[in-house]
């Protein structure tokens, strides 16, 4: 599997095209809606056929552009059932699996950020969204957010994963790109060394964090698949 990883400097998304060198397949992962052009470019230069537009939760800081990548290459709009995005072609579930052709993207239910959130599995590879960052994780207090159900889904279905699994995160606020299984259990600083889910849900309890920018448009408009 060839992946290219993608950087939305307004809002630090990292955007995920992953496509299967054998068949040309290809689905992108968490597409932001200002850097359409730019990855519809990169597509049609790639010359390769984008089965799915995945989404790992329904995101409050940016819109996806999701819809606009369904008109432009017949792609196939997901996201998870808890959504209930209307707008979307497929409402996923744990243990769901998407094919480009012999590889295989298996869905893995990661809730706790928000209750749509999801870690999709490839080969060795995990793509987190915002549930596991480098070094951190994502924020507990909207979107039905809870930091009891988030330490649950890192510790008991990520940490799990062997140590080498790499991990690719939704965002990075500090210049990083990717991250192991073995080095966040290790030194991630709201999880690592086996922090217990008391002081794991004090942290969180006491971050008090402003709403993202763009909330009050990202959410509704993720909902309508950025359309």
């Amino acid at each position: 599997m060839i992946i290219h990883q993608l950087f939305d400097h307004e809002t630090w998304t990292y955007t995920y095209l992953l496509i299967n060198e054998k068949t040309n397949e290809a689905a992108i992962i968490d597409s932001v809606q200002g850097q359409f052009e730019r990855d519809k470019r990169f597509i049609n230069s790639l010359g390769v056929t984008l089965k799915y537009s995945l989404e790992t939760h329904v995101h409050a800081d940016h819109i996806t552009a999701s819809g606009k990548m369904r008109g432009e290459f017949a792609t196939k709009t997901a996201v998870h059932e808890n959504s209930k995005a209307k707008c979307a072609d497929i409402l996923f579930k744990d243990g769901d699996v998407f094919e480009l052709g012999d590889e295989k993207i298996t869905v893995t239910h990661t809730p706790g950020h928000t209750d749509t959130c999801t870690t999709f599995l490839v080969d060795g590879i995990v793509f987190t969204g915002d549930t596991l960052l480098i070094g951190g994780c994502g924020r507990t207090d909207f979107q039905a957010g809870d930091a009891g159900t988030l330490y649950d889904s890192i510790t008991k279905k990520l940490f799990t994963l062997p140590d080498g699994t790499v991990v690719y995160p939704g965002h990075d606020y500090s210049g990083f790109s990717k991250t192991t299984i073995g080095y966040e259990k290790a030194h991630n600083s709201r999880l690592g060394n086996n922090n217990s889910r008391e002081n794991f849900i004090k942290i969180m309890d006491e971050l008090d964090l402003p709403n993202p920018k763009y909330m009050d448009i990202a959410v509704p408009g993720n909902l309508s698949c950025g359309m």
